[in-house]
């Protein structure tokens, strides 16, 4: 039996969940409660008390998170913290590709199904849509990403294709049989190409859960499963662990469903709401003892979530203490709210505050338009989030593509990307040369019968001569492989891209990265589960003298936290979103985004809103609009505020009028009509 001392730094609800019995168990943790730390601690009591390590199931939305997770474990257990790597810990998707790749054939499929990210995917839905005459009908044919989000958000919610069109995607109703017709179609493609996209992950082990054999089989592998950020589970995911805990009840998740902001990916804030009657006998534990905020922002963020129509109660307070208010600053236009941020930011730096502590947060990520350009101006420095990912970049996407090859010669949309980049092949050639290589069955030793055209006979050659070389050596070690393919791809890069230095560093980066596998199909599938935000993910910490401003989209900031955080645009149109407003559900969502920009917030909160948008740069035009502030602070939230204007907003407020004069205006346009 390990020494259990360390749950003597826990409070006492933390302990209450770490030291639960057997069931089921939900923890409603607050923001900043410290619900990592409690996980942790709860797989490092498992262990300690003798459950085997093999035996627990941990999930979380990013393999970051069960690292850390595990991390933490392992400092707890002493001499046995070797055990917490023989956890099986990581994403739903992770997990579901894990099973699946032991117990493919039990679900149809080859243990060499490759699995696609959500570009790719939609390229392949594209490629279909096109041979179908979709591209070309007299009124418009809902895009690509259009087609890929109707076809996600139908498969994950579990609800009909008309409902979902009706709800989410209205003016695609009149496409609803065309839409149906193409999904078929992109479903019985991949199943005979032997590709995966991220939903059929889900799906697959949802379904191969239902033969009883099993969900036996798969259920009695695990004594206990644990669940981070609950909230943000779909329904398929939610039956998935339904499922699995049949018979063994020792389920634990944790959430908090102020935080649930993921409705546009089909994650339903019902799954943690309904949790206590899916699996009855839970006991609730409730963290609300908050280690990130002072209590002023506390004592805003309680009152702003409280006006949701439905959740869990809780109050958080602070173990921080007091300190500055909040502050709602209201900003003649854009441009008065770009400068009171920068204004803020320096005074900040002055105080000793790094620029990287400081974020300014939006509901979308045009909301910083005018900012960046503001912020150039001044030279200073700053990164955006949300924006592009490593992997989406094209020069990686294309040696990636030719890696799916190798691993998987079926991979169409690998095809169809790796023909496409050789000169004088276009799309149509390629489906030519895909047509003839599937009737070849996907021999890649068909391109030599195949009539590339004259500038492309070379490297169709050398491609065809890589794949061979390739073949034989595909089980083995990743990095040397991405060598190979990176010698034939170079002349690839350079004909394609301008400056094409810096592209070669990202493939270093990326043969440097596979030197810690020794398949290429984990690796693969590792890369497109998880994939780096950008080269910087793999490069290591940044030196201590790197400082920038942080600008994200609210989504992106979940999870994080700054010592001063800067919420603009708070005006009703941009928070609450303009397109978000059509139900109650919508509307809580939206109170819940602001919620969770706000209690990102340790030391310092500015919320920030312009009394008029420009239509277009202000000094071109004069055309603008009048805003409101958003009608999530309300008028109890504001009374937790400091309110004050910026010296450049010309328009005064009614209190100021008021001690001054009082004018019966509406008398004088009555009198118009007398």
């Amino acid at each position: 039996m390990q020494d259990l001392a360390w749950l003597e730094d826990l409070n006492p609800h933390q302990r209450d969940a770490v030291t639960h019995g057997e069931g089921p168990l939900l923890v409603v943790a607050g923001a900043g409660s410290g619900k990592t730390r409690t996980l942790a601690c709860r797989v490092a009591y498992l262990i300690s008390q003798g459950v085997t390590p093999e035996r627990i199931l941990l999930l979380t939305f990013t393999r970051r998170a069960a690292a850390e997770m595990l991390k933490r474990a392992s400092a707890h257990i002493g001499t046995a913290a070797g055990a917490t790597g023989r956890v099986w810990g990581g994403t739903f998707h992770s997990f579901a590709n894990r099973v699946l790749r032991i117990y493919g054939r039990s679900a149809g499929l080859g243990l060499d199904f490759s699995v696609i990210d959500r570009t790719d995917a939609e390229d392949f839905l594209n490629v279909i849509r096109n041979e179908m005459g979709l591209s070309r009908t007299g009124k418009r044919f809902p895009q690509k990403a259009s087609c890929m989000d109707i076809y996600s958000r139908k498969v994950n919610s579990a609800v009909d294709l008309r409902e979902v069109l009706a709800g989410h995607y209205p003016w695609c109703l009149e496409w609803e049989t065309e839409l149906a017709s193409l999904f078929r179609s992109y479903v019985d493609r991949k199943q005979k190409r032997s590709v995966l996209d991220y939903d059929d992950l889900l799906l697959y082990l949802f379904y191969l859960l239902e033969d009883p054999r099993m969900e036996r089989a798969m259920g009695g592998r695990f004594d206990h499963i644990l669940v981070d950020e609950y909230q943000d589970t779909n329904r398929i995911q939610a039956g998935m662990l339904r499922r699995l805990r049949s018979s063994n009840r020792n389920i634990m998740v944790v959430g908090d469903d102020a935080q649930s902001i993921y409705g546009f990916r089909s994650a339903t804030v019902r799954n943690m709401l309904d949790f206590p009657q899916e699996f009855l006998g839970t006991t609730i534990v409730t963290l609300d003892q908050n280690y990130r905020s002072l209590q002023p922002i506390l004592a805003t963020t309680n009152r702003v979530i409280a006006q949701a129509h439905e959740r869990f109660s809780k109050e958080l307070w602070a173990t921080r203490g007091d300190g500055q208010r909040p502050q709602l600053i209201t900003c003649g236009d854009e441009s008065d709210e770009d400068e009171e941020v920068i204004r803020l930011v320096l005074e900040h730096f002055e105080q000793g505050i790094p620029l990287r502590r400081q974020a300014v947060l939006c509901r979308a990520a045009s909301h910083t338009a005018s900012l960046e350009l503001a912020l150039t101006r001044k030279n200073i420095p700053f990164r955006k989030y949300g924006g592009l990912r490593f992997l989406e970049a094209s020069h990686v996407k294309d040696l990636v593509s030719l890696l799916r090859l190798i691993a998987n010669p079926r991979d169409e949309i690998a095809w169809f990307r790796v023909l496409q980049l050789i000169s004088g092949v276009g799309p149509v050639t390629a489906g030519q040369a895909i047509a003839h290589i599937a009737s070849h069955g996907f021999d890649a030793a068909a391109l030599d019968t195949f009539r590339a055209p004259p500038a492309a006979g070379t490297s169709v050659a050398r491609l065809r001569a890589l794949l061979a070389d390739a073949a034989p050596i595909r089980t083995g070690e990743p990095a040397v492989l991405i060598e190979r393919v990176a010698f034939f791809y170079t002349p690839l890069l350079q004909q394609n891209y301008e400056n094409p230095e810096p592209r070669h560093e990202d493939l270093r980066h990326l043969a440097q990265l596979a030197t810690r596998y020794d398949s290429l199909q984990t690796f693969l599938d590792d890369l497109i589960l998880d994939p780096p935000l950008s080269s910087a993910d793999l490069a290591g910490e940044p030196l201590k003298d790197d400082d920038w401003l942080v600008l994200s989209t609210i989504h992106s900031a979940k999870g994080l936290e700054w010592d001063v955080v800067y919420l603009i645009h708070a005006a009703d149109g941009c928070l609450p979103s303009d397109m978000s407003t059509g139900n109650k559900d919508e509307i809580d969502e939206e109170l819940r985004l602001t919620y969770v920009a706000m209690t990102r917030a340790r030391d310092f909160l500015y919320v920030l809103w312009p009394l008029r948008f420009y239509g277009r740069t202000p000094g071109v035009t004069d055309r603008h609009i009048y805003a409101q502030c958003s009608r999530f602070l309300s008028d109890d939230v504001v009374a937790t505020m400091v309110q004050r204007a910026t010296h450049r907003t010309t328009e005064v407020s009614a209190d100021e009028l008021t001690p001054h004069f009082t004018s019966d205006i509406g008398a004088r346009i009555r009198d118009i009509w007398q």
